[in-house]
């Protein structure tokens, strides 16, 4: 009899669920007819950013205006920045800028956000971001009536929980992604609901791994311990050291990282990632995103190793610091000789965000027998092949100092690596140039004297 009475019960649950997953399905223009001039407009975040609601949106340009759309790392162009007079009705809002976002930038229809991502769920919660209507991709719904994130736990419960109107785009391609607290939105909390047509999920090509991105890798791999925690952001140095972690003898080692890329199913696959000495999550691999290869996104599927979690709790310092031999380890793109790093711009040329590099630049630190290392290659060559060297005297006008001196742990360059924690002016300066490219070191020397942090005794 209870038996029967519960099950009764569960089928009117299930069967209330998909009534209402019908009365909520509608067309993509359909449902983008809620947007109206003025509104803030949510797009999500890296891979669930939506397709054919962003198409549907496209095809209302004319008769919108001040549209103000809100996203980070696009991984596929926006159908709403084609038309060459986009920007007289659409802005683009980003909280971290891809390639795709430079180039709206460059329009002049986009702007970036500066964001420390520990504390991004809570500009949110706290209405200093506000969203009249989030649009996101999901995974198909399940029996209980969730729509999972996929690899984007990001800052998308606070989204959902404080925007007014709610779109899913259901794409069957979507990764199921564990959550270590929740990692969707239940279809209550949902306004419309639309079938896109199922598109792959962006990817991101592998990047070319350098001689210099491998001499780098060497010099960091060299510093790490079994049963070290790792957390790794993008780009071909990371991959070098997913790589060389993987051939290495290092085993029992641990996830704790922003982002999963490539280079941790790669240590996953060797037999090097285990987690079983990590104190808190132990044998899990937890994350707040993930982006990378197809090969990636059928390797985090339902995969229950791995745990997707908001950003406040992946990014938040103590709880990195309470990882013993936390190893942080993320690429930058200028340091000058105070010590001072730049992963955000060049001058005035917005390249990305700080994302969470701070976070873990000071999490890493304070981690008993924790460090952190920030790495470039000692050079870049311009387009008319000219080199110029990453390492400065000081940073151009406009520069955006991500990293300050006080916070900076180990710089690395393919020429070596140095820990400037509590050097004065003069040591950084000194320590900093041997890690710079010969044919710029008597440059550097010159300007650090006429700075004044160079000693007529320091070594030449």
């Amino acid at each position: 009899m209870g038996i029967n009475s519960g099950s009764t019960r569960k089928d009117r649950r299930t069967t209330n669920i998909y009534k209402q997953y019908d009365d909520k399905l509608v067309s993509a223009k359909e449902a983008v007819s809620i947007i109206k001039n003025g509104d803030w407009v949510d797009f999500g975040w890296c891979t669930g950013m939506p397709v054919a609601l962003d198409k549907a949106l496209a095809n209302r340009t004319d008769e919108l205006w001040d549209i103000k759309v809100r996203g980070g790392i696009a991984l596929r162009e926006l159908a709403i920045f084609e038309r060459e007079d986009a920007i007289e009705h659409f802005t683009w809002n980003s909280w971290h800028m891809s390639a795709i976002e430079r180039r709206i930038a460059e329009k002049g229809a986009g702007f970036y956000a500066p964001i420390r991502y520990a504390e991004f769920p809570r500009y949110y919660r706290e209405k200093q971001a506000s969203s009249d209507v989030a649009m996101i991709q999901v995974a198909p719904m399940d029996s209980r009536g969730y729509f999972n994130f996929g690899p984007n736990c990001s800052h998308l419960n606070a989204l959902c929980e404080t925007t007014k109107k709610i779109i899913v785009e259901v794409n069957e391609n979507m990764p199921y992604c564990i959550g270590k607290e929740f990692n969707g939105v239940h279809i209550s909390q949902v306004k419309y609901i639309i079938e896109g047509d199922n598109p792959e999920i962006s990817t991101i090509a592998p990047m070319k791994i350098t001689p210099e991105d491998m001499k780098v890798a060497e010099l960091v791999v060299n510093e790490i311990q079994d049963g070290a925690c790792i957390q790794l952001g993008i780009g071909g140095m990371p991959n070098a050291i997913g790589s060389l972690i993987a051939k290495s003898d290092l085993k029992d080692l641990a996830v704790h990282s922003e982002m999963y890329v490539d280079a941790f199913m790669e240590m996953t696959k060797a037999g090097k990632i285990n987690g079983s000495r990590k104190a808190l999550d132990r044998y899990k691999q937890v994350y707040s995103f993930a982006a990378g290869s197809k090969e990636l996104y059928d390797f985090i599927d339902s995969n229950e190793e791995l745990l997707c979690a908001p950003v406040d709790y992946i990014n938040e310092i103590f709880n990195i610091a309470s990882i013993d031999d936390f190893i942080s380890i993320n690429s930058c793109l200028e340091v000058d000789l105070f010590g001072q790093v730049s992963s955000e711009s060049v001058g005035y040329k917005h390249i990305s965000g700080a994302g969470g590099q701070l976070d873990f630049v000071l999490g890493g630190y304070l981690s008993d027998g924790g460090m952190s290392f920030l790495c470039c290659p000692s050079i870049y060559v311009d387009k008319k092949g000219v080199k110029h060297s990453r390492i400065r005297g000081t940073f151009d006008a406009g520069t955006i100092v991500t990293d300050t001196r006080a916070n900076t742990n180990y710089i690395v360059t393919e020429y070596g690596m140095v820990n400037i924690k509590g050097l004065t002016t003069w040591q950084r300066a000194e320590q900093i140039i041997n890690i710079a490219h010969p044919d710029f070191r008597d440059e550097l020397i010159k300007e650090a004297e006429s700075m004044n942090i160079w000693r007529k005794s320091n070594k030449r």
